[in-house]
């Protein structure tokens, strides 16, 4: 089965006095593999920029670099999507993973040892540091010879049942430990708490950064949205060893989850992010996202590669 998804990401920011010149990033474009393709993608700024290129991150996403050289006291990004997303595969085999002491050693450094790329994922990151609090989060998830598969499922229902969600009630730069001592936030600090406890016990989990499909009863629709993966190897015969999961809503991200770009938090991550020379020195962000599920065979009107 697959799903084929419309999104729209704007984003508009006003600045109180003209911006000189400015340079940005953008993580816009979804990512490609076997279970998800971009059917189409067109990105628009305005102003238009002066020069602009693109090119994969260390991670494999795909980024937009612009520069914007004319006087502006306003910037406004617009990306549109379509998606066609597969369903993940329906038997999960979280308790035929191997143990979690097992991976946790087989990411841990050893003198002549293969290099498991995975392991990039299990230090602390900017907005994950290393926390007491999360070593009790995740404490009775991973009990000793527990799937490691199996073991990160329990997590993101703990995560999931002990924090609340509460539109506004953080931002990008709350740290984590007061998102922990409150027990609140929204879908960016479930995730980074989930990463932050498996990193804890030595196991590899990155952030991904997507979007949910709009007509589905769950947390996060019509937003940018946040969940983890968690390197689970043996996860697929032959297929992705990396076992998403949405803490907010307490499910495996399936067809209504696209997602964006993967990093070791959400920094590695932001959607638009940049320099300026000028402004003011304060602005107004205003963000807006819709998705919508589209009729398989629907036409696309234009097409960006």
């Amino acid at each position: 089965m697959t799903t084929v998804i419309a999104i729209t990401h704007e984003t508009l920011y006003k600045y109180r006095a003209p911006v000189e010149f400015a340079q940005h990033v953008a993580h816009l474009r979804p990512l490609e593999d076997s279970r998800q393709q971009v059917e189409a993608f067109e990105m628009t700024v305005d102003p238009a920029p002066s020069h602009h290129g693109t090119g994969p991150d260390a991670f494999g996403n795909s980024r937009v670099f612009f520069a914007v050289t004319q006087p502006h006291k306003a910037l406004a990004v617009r990306s549109a999507s379509r998606v066609r997303v597969a369903a993940r595969p329906t038997a999960l085999a979280a308790h035929d993973t191997p143990p979690w002491e097992a991976v946790r050693e087989r990411v841990r450094y050893a003198a002549g040892r293969p290099y498991e790329p995975a392991a990039q994922f299990t230090p602390p990151s900017p907005y994950v540091p290393r926390l007491q609090a999360l070593r009790e989060l995740v404490v009775g998830c991973f009990p000793p010879g527990m799937p490691v598969a199996a073991g990160a499922v329990a997590l993101m229902h703990r995560v999931h049942d002990e924090f609340t969600y509460e539109s506004a009630s953080t931002d990008v730069d709350t740290p984590l430990a007061d998102v922990l001592a409150q027990r609140r936030g929204v879908c960016q600090d479930f995730a980074h708490a989930a990463i932050g406890a498996l990193r804890m016990l030595g196991l590899p989990a990155r952030y991904v950064s997507g979007y949910l499909l709009t007509d589905r009863n769950i947390v996060g629709a019509d937003a940018s949205h946040a969940w983890v993966a968690a390197w689970c190897p043996g996860l697929t015969e032959g297929g992705d060893d990396w076992l998403e999961l949405d803490p907010t809503n307490a499910v495996l991200p399936d067809t209504g989850h696209v997602r964006l770009a993967v990093g070791r938090d959400y920094g590695d991550v932001t959607p638009l992010r940049g320099v300026i020379r000028g402004g003011g020195g304060a602005h107004t962000l205003d963000v807006r996202v819709h998705t919508r599920r589209l009729e398989v065979g629907a036409k696309v009107a234009k097409e960006i590669s």
